[in-house]
């Protein structure tokens, strides 16, 4: 798997979460408290931050129930 298609993959889902309305780049930037360039240049492949390969990879070795406490753990330290 291609860093991109990581990041095709969730922003679909968040779509797909979002009732299928479609999220810009820019918006989902914003969100995710980035540049819109630097969220383009993940999702066509210019750069590839490796670190979220391996937090996916990490994810993946979890039970579904702890990787929702695991995302939601992460998520409250955001706060």
């Amino acid at each position: 798997m291609q860093i991109n298609d990581l990041f095709n993959i969730l922003h679909n889902a968040l779509e797909s979460q979002n009732n299928g309305k479609k999220i810009s780049l820019k918006d989902m930037a914003l969100s995710l408290g980035i540049s819109m360039r630097t969220y383009q240049d993940w999702k066509l492949a210019r750069a590839k931050p490796q670190a979220a390969i391996v937090v996916m990879k990490m994810l993946g070795k979890l039970d579904d129930d702890e990787i929702l406490r695991t995302v939601r753990k992460i998520n409250k330290l955001e706060d």
